[in-house]
């Protein structure tokens, strides 16, 4: 179809300034109008005044003062837009597929600016009595567009009721409040009524309610138990029925529970009140946003209590285990304040199943247990407007288009639709309703719970029912933002024809990018890339049936443009259209996360989780901004990441994880994301613009591949060791956690030539600096068994003379390999050890040393020659070949957990290993032969009887390094970026003053 006859289209491309500003001029028309409009508000408010008084005359105008500081400021702001021009970020390019952000539409804009500039505050309407009622219509709107009651509904129930916050984490909070406050109102008015001075307790015996399974029973006979599992209507409807049945007006009843309320009293008192063997819990996603364990916090629930229930390998909540959880808190009474589905979650775009868990919830309701159910719909509120209206769901989107249209699958619009069952949903505008910041949102399907929450002061409100800031967490606001809102909501509609059009070309634009991610990597490239959500055909675990679809997708997808998509559908059948696999491709809601993992030169894929993270790293800084040297206007394409933590993604993360080829070890994964928001993204004549940033991408990709091939090369190098012992020479490894040719922890007994062993006698008794062994050639010591000569150099730390060799060419014979490790992320411990410090106990009886075990990276390198080691005696102890062997040593009640990661900057004179210092010990075998690697290790024999107890007390020949063992050759040192933004601020300033 011609772009002239894609009337939707049109109208989407007319809300946006545009990628290349194309519509500015209308913007600038519009900003024109409103500054007129400003002149003339005030030049007409009290026009009699000029007759009379003059506030800012010309002569003061005309005053080189003025004049001065007038530019000046002209000045500042001619700086301040030049460098926000160079250096933010293009969210407003389809290049941008980063976070969710990208160009806000102009009404938003400009509804923000003109508020703006009258500066409205609405937390009192006699501050904001125009931005007031827009915040009511925004909240009218919502509920509209989620299925709520209005407040012109004839008898249809309680009205909903919605406002907007600063943001979803102060909605979500402000719904933990309510759900807390919900679920302990019965027990205040029980209390109320049964203390024996209590203000309620006239009210007589036939006060009656119904319990959640169904049973009208006198409200002073119900349990604690059924009290707690009141459904959320018939808890709001008690005010209502104490004033119907016994007069009890609002006011009087507000006063006598305020001090018996949980606001009042906190929940701790009515739980011991009412015997509550445990606290109630929140039960949400494992995948949730961290306002909702902050939440929990601040509202006194506890963290602890913010539940986390397990999700699918869809990163969906897992119903069943949701199920599991609520029949465990039902055999244990344990009241639930409220289940949280998320509707689009933040880092996968995924739509838990509602409809599930309102299932769920009215058949637990029939067993006892009642709670408050909660849409987090932060993301994909506004997707609700892609919803028909008054016609079934499931429709196909229009794909004649542009941009086709691309319409959600049937489960997630049916997901969407259940949202008007619940009790309150979050939804930020700010995020899919290309609103500026700060626009969040709360919305109550009973417009009544907002009394649970309201906070009266008399500059509030004066009785006024407009008064809106009585209501919620925030004090001053912006009216701003509700205008803002107001009039995007207005202008681009609610509904299939706006906003749901829009996103519904974002959509499909998702989903081409997600065929891109998906069939990216070829068997023959030096990488691949595996999109989070699985293909269809990877139900089959065939892996010819997935390069096939991987192959249709190159053909279909990838090799056309959007009209050539539409054309060859035409004649296909539904299942066999290339519109029903992009349906298909990705997540619920227009966010991709996948992952990559490199090839070695040979085309094995790499195993390690750390080294595929590594690469991922490597990638996402090319393609976002760290530093004021990266230059925005030069990223070719944003991506973000996120991590997969084993604790919060469980089976999910495992199953990535082995769809990448990798082992599991239980490390965090990370995962790269892409949110589509711009509608421009897939709009090219010849539709490889979503083709060339995949190309970009790749290169990209294909470039940090080699760092990561090179950094695992298992290839010959220089070595470098630290020295122990006189009688008999140990050698202690200078590690490295990012070079593989340094990946291990190795402790050697050897031997030097005649002439080096005098060198190094008379270097030890004339010198403090550390003693260092280099190797003069390039060897690789895995694969050097014993008795084997290497050649080295015997040289200072820091280095004297400039060279810093005292001896060259020192044959050194290996006579034993006490420890040759790996310390791989396969090696690796999950946690560093705690209430312990653990070592190798090495050298003879009398010149023990001590090695720290790395159990993990980052960490810190300790070395201490010559000990004073005191063991209590042990007739069966043999020292000797104890140490010849490399024994396991812990310093008790050295804390490493606590102390790691250490920094350079915490090695002052408080740091515990320094000469002198004692420490009680215990020792052990060590049960492992010296290449096996160490995972575990600690953890297994401190569970063990030792084979010693005693002391160690360090010498002087301590040597520490946080450095050379953390430091990684092709990184930079986050202080480096950090002091050169300091630089550019500092300059910025100059200039500004010049």
């Amino acid at each position: 179809m011609a772009s002239g006859e894609d009337i939707s289209h049109q109208a989407i491309s007319s809300w946006f300034i545009g990628p290349r500003a194309e519509n500015l001029p209308e913007f600038r028309s519009n900003i024109t109008a409103l500054l007129d409009e400003l002149q003339l508000a005030r030049e007409d408010y009290f026009k009699e005044d000029e007759n009379g008084y003059e506030f800012i005359s010309e002569g003061v105008r005309d005053s080189a003062e003025f004049k001065r500081v007038t530019a000046k400021v002209a000045k500042a702001v001619r700086q301040t837009a030049k460098m926000l021009g160079k250096h933010s970020v293009p969210f407003y390019h389809p290049r941008y597929q980063a976070h969710m952000c990208t160009d806000l539409s102009m009404p938003a804009m400009l509804g923000y600016f003109m508020t703006m500039i009258y500066n409205p505050n609405n937390v009192a309407i006699e501050a904001s009595p125009i931005s007031t009622v827009a915040e009511i219509e925004v909240g009218e709107q919502l509920c509209d567009l989620f299925g709520f009651n209005g407040p012109d509904d004839p008898g249809s129930g309680p009205a909903g009721w919605g406002h907007i916050t600063c943001d979803g984490t102060v909605a979500n909070l402000e719904s933990i409040w309510v759900a807390r406050n919900l679920k302990f109102y019965p027990l205040a008015v029980r209390k109320a009524m049964d203390d024996d001075d209590g203000p309620l307790r006239f009210v007589p015996e036939t006060f009656n309610v119904r319990t959640c399974q169904g049973k009208l029973k006198p409200f002073r006979d119900l349990s604690t138990w059924e009290l707690l599992n009141l459904k959320p209507k018939t808890i709001l409807d008690i005010p209502e029925q104490l004033h119907t049945q016994f007069g009890i007006t609002p006011t009087f009843l507000q006063s006598a529970l305020d001090s018996y309320n949980v606001q009042t009293t906190g929940k701790d008192v009515l739980e011991r009140h009412f015997n509550l063997a445990t606290s109630p819990s929140y039960l949400i996603p494992s995948t949730k946003h961290y306002s909702w364990p902050k939440g929990a916090a601040i509202t006194g629930i506890g963290s602890a209590h913010a539940v986390s229930i397990p999700v699918d390998d869809a990163a969906r909540l897992d119903l069943a285990a949701l199920e599991a959880r609520l029949a465990q808190s039902l055999a244990s009474q344990t009241p639930v304040y409220a289940v949280v589905a998320v509707i689009g979650s933040t880092e996968e775009g995924a739509v838990d199943p509602l409809r599930g868990v309102l299932a769920l919830r009215q058949r637990f309701q029939a067993q006892g247990l009642s709670f408050a159910v909660h849409a987090d719909a932060a993301w994909g509120g506004y997707f609700a407007t892609m919803l028909p209206r008054g016609a079934g769901l499931g429709r196909d989107g229009g794909v004649d288009g542009l941009v086709p249209d691309l319409s959600l699958r049937v489960e997630t619009q049916e997901d969407l639709f259940a949202m008007r069952y619940c009790d309150s949903v979050t939804v930020d505008p700010h995020k899919a309703g290309y609103i500026p910041y700060p626009a969040g949102a709360l919305v109550y399907r009973d417009g009544r719970l907002k009394n649970l929450v309201t906070w009266t002061s008399p500059y509030l409100s004066r009785g006024s029912e407009t008064s809106i800031g009585i209501y919620g967490v925030e004090g001053s606001k912006p009216g701003a933002a509700a205008v803002s809102t107001w009039l995007s909501n207005q202008c681009l509609g609610l509904n299939q024809q706006g906003y749901g059009a829009l996103l519904s070309e974002a959509c499909f634009t998702s989903s081409r990018f997600s065929a891109l991610w998906a069939a990216l990597a070829t068997p023959e490239d030096s990488f691949t890339c595996v999109p989070f959500n699985m293909l269809p055909s990877e139900a089959t675990g065939d892996p010819k049936l997935i390069e096939e679809e991987k192959q249709r997708i190159r053909h279909e997808v990838l090799a056309k443009t959007n009209a050539e998509i539409v054309a060859n559908d035409a004649e296909k059948p539904l299942a066999e259209k290339t519109i029903t696999l992009l349906r298909a491709l990705g997540s619920d809601l227009n966010i991709n996360a996948f992952a990559l993992n490199w090839r070695y030169p040979d085309g094995t894929l790499n195993r390690g989780v750390e080294e595929a993270n590594y690469l991922m790293t490597r990638v996402v800084k090319r393609l976002s901004v760290e530093s004021p040297d990266d230059k925005p206007t030069k990223i070719p394409l944003y991506l973000t990441s996120t991590e997969f933590e084993p604790d919060l993604y469980g089976e999910c993360a495992a199953t990535f994880k082995k769809r990448l080829g990798l082992d599991d070890y239980g490390e965090s994964l990370m995962v790269l994301r892409n949110v589509v928001m711009s509608p421009f993204a897939s709009l090219s004549a010849k539709g490889d613009f979503i083709n060339m940033l995949g190309d970009t991408f790749k290169q990209v990709i294909e470039e940090e591949v080699k760092v990561c091939q090179v950094r695992n090369e298992a290839t010959p190098d220089y070595h470098s060791f630290l020295i122990h012992g006189t009688d008999k020479i140990f050698l202690s490894y200078r590690s490295m956690f990012h070079v593989a040719k340094h990946r291990r922890q190795i402790i050697l007994a050897v031997e030097f030539d005649e002439a080096g062993a005098k060198a190094y006698r008379e270097l030890k008794g004339n010198t403090e600096e550390e003693i260092v062994l280099k190797t003069s050639e390039k060897i690789n010591l895995a694969v050097r068994p014993p008795p084997s000569l290497i050649i080295s150099n015997l040289t200072l730390t820091p280095p004297f003379p400039p060279s810093g060799v005292i001896h060259p060419r020192l044959r050194t014979t290996i006579h034993t390999i006490l420890k040759n490790r790996p310390l791989t992320s396969a090696a690796a411990d999950p946690s560093y050890p705690s209430a312990l410090t653990p070592f190798y106990l090495y050298g003879t009886p009398r010149e023990p040393h001590l090695d720290h075990i790395l159990t993990r990276a980052p960490n810190i390198a300790l070395s201490a020659g010559a000990v004073a080691l005191a063991l209590h005696d042990s007739p069966a102890l043999d020292l000797d070949g104890l140490l010849a062997r490399g024994a396991i040593l812990v310093l008790d009640g050295v804390h490493e957990a606590a102390m790691q990661p250490v920094g350079e900057d915490r090695l002052g004179e408080g740091f515990f290993f320094r000469g002198g210092r004692k420490f009680g010990v215990r020792v052990w075998e060590d049960p492992l032969g010296p290449a096996e690697s160490g995972r575990g290790l600690v953890g297994r024999v401190v569970g063990l009887p030792p084979v010693a107890t005693g002391s160690v007390t360090l010498g002087e020949e301590v040597v520490v390094d946080v450095e050379k063992v953390n430091r990684d050759p092709w990184g930079e040192k986050e202080g480096e970026k950090l002091g050169r933004w300091r630089e550019r601020f500092a300059r910025i300033g100059r200039e500004m003053e010049g």
